[in-house]
């Protein structure tokens, strides 16, 4: 009887956990089912969240002429609580990092809070259809940014944080500069704001970052990958065929972009040059480095990135390549490479225009959010970095630059005192 009456007892207990449970999970679906717009839902598994949801919104192609149609904007929600801060991810790119059940970003683990993830308008599922290039500027990505903030405003009535990546640090800026107050914090990591399609600030910028012996060893690498191309060639062609890649240039330039762009992507993601190939490596080896450093999928037709290249063409900017020190090698012209590698044929008349980096300076310059910039400073993109716009004379504005750190810069790999005042100020800014 005793053995009955307590497996009776579990089961009760079963069915009132999984009634909460159950009752709770429904109510944060319904809850953001009934937002204006919202077209789909979809439970994903949440990991550490109490719920965890993939939602289509439907958004204004062009925001100054919504008559112009709509498409859907896909936000990744990740529920903690409703008295809970929110993180707004400012996503430069596609949502699907954030689609693991693992994911959670560090200003959620630190403080425990609610992430609304946003998908940037032209990537993945938020690409429109048909898919017209015109609608794709910063301007209506902000305006994106502001109805979903503004939508979940009703549901996380907390603090805001906006907060991006790279791309998506740009895009927290961005956001900043058009919708001024919108949230109550911005944390843009590692974001660049450059002023052309080939910002002149990134090869003085490499000329310094590091040792001089480990620059030595980059350099060392490159030309010896350069002298060697009529023997790596074959197997770099035929990697390129078995993989399905195609290019808008012949295979033999696409190895020189690769062989340049090692000399930007060691330093990007951080390397230690004692685990460099020697000059004295086989073939397979510096091949299989070459690969794996900057392989020529960057460079192909139908990069899921290609929204970006557009961007980086139209107003966000991009780094020139030096090809001067292997004139020797290579007769490659990068010149104008972006157009001629990344953009689509009825894309290649597209015009750079400063106006977006101009008005993102002025506003960085003129005012003080409350805002923090996380760079690395051996990372390149730190070079048309805003870590300038933290000024002594600004009370709220705060840059932290790691020493040697790379674009994988982030709050908790900051220096001891940079972190614990870092993470103290972000703290107070939220108790407030």
């Amino acid at each position: 009887m005793m053995l009955k009456r307590t497996a009776l007892v579990s089961l009760l207990l079963l069915a009132v956990c999984f009634s909460v449970f159950g009752a709770d999970g429904g109510e944060i679906e319904r809850r953001i089912a009934a937002l204006e717009g919202v077209t789909e839902t979809k439970a994903l598994p949440s990991g550490e969240f109490a719920g965890k949801y993939e939602v289509m919104i439907e958004q204004p192609l062009d925001w100054r002429r919504p008559a112009k149609g709509t498409f859907l904007q896909r936000v990744v929600v990740m529920h903690v609580g409703w008295d809970r801060p929110t993180v707004l991810i400012t996503q430069g790119y596609d949502a699907n990092f954030a689609l693991p059940e693992r994911y959670r970003d560090e200003l959620s683990k630190l403080f425990d809070t609610n992430i609304v993830f946003v998908e940037h308008r032209y990537f993945d599922r938020s690409t429109p259809d048909p898919l017209d290039w015109k609608y794709l500027t910063a301007e209506n990505s902000a305006h994106d940014l502001h109805r979903i903030r503004t939508l979940f405003a009703s549901l996380y009535p907390g603090k805001w944080i906006a907060s991006g990546i790279s791309k998506g640090g740009t895009t927290t800026m961005l956001y900043a500069t058009f919708f001024p107050g919108d949230v109550d914090i911005y944390v843009p990591y590692v974001g660049p704001v450059c002023r052309a399609v080939e910002d002149k600030r990134f090869e003085p910028y490499l000329a310094q970052v590091g040792t001089p012996e480990s620059r030595a060893a980059v350099r060392a690498l490159q030309t010896e990958l350069f002298r060697r191309k009529a023997d790596l060639l074959p197997a770099f062609s035929a990697f390129c065929n078995e993989k399905g890649y195609t290019f808008r240039i012949p295979v033999e330039e696409v190895f020189d972009y690769c062989t340049l762009e090692v000399g930007f992507a060691l330093w990007q993601w951080g390397f230690d040059p004692a685990k460099l190939p020697s000059t004295e490596a086989s073939d397979q080896e510096l091949l299989d480095f070459l690969l794996a450093s900057a392989g020529p999928d960057y460079f192909s037709v139908g990069n899921a990135q290609a929204p970006f290249f557009v961007q980086a063409a139209r107003e966000l900017g991009y780094y020139p390549y030096d090809a001067e020190p292997f004139r020797a090698y290579t007769s490659v012209d990068t010149r104008d490479y972006l157009r001629r590698i990344f953009l689509p044929e009825e894309l290649r008349h597209v015009k750079f225009s400063k106006r977006l980096g101009r008005r993102m300076t002025r506003y960085l310059k003129r005012n003080d959010p409350r805002m923090i910039f996380i760079y690395g400073g051996d990372d390149p993109w730190s070079a048309p970095g805003a870590a300038w716009a933290a000024t002594p004379d600004k009370r709220n504005m705060k840059a932290f630059v790691q020493p040697g750190g790379s674009h994988r810069t982030r709050i908790l790999t900051l220096p001891d005192s940079m972190r614990r005042e870092a993470v103290a100020t972000l703290r107070a800014w939220l108790e407030e």
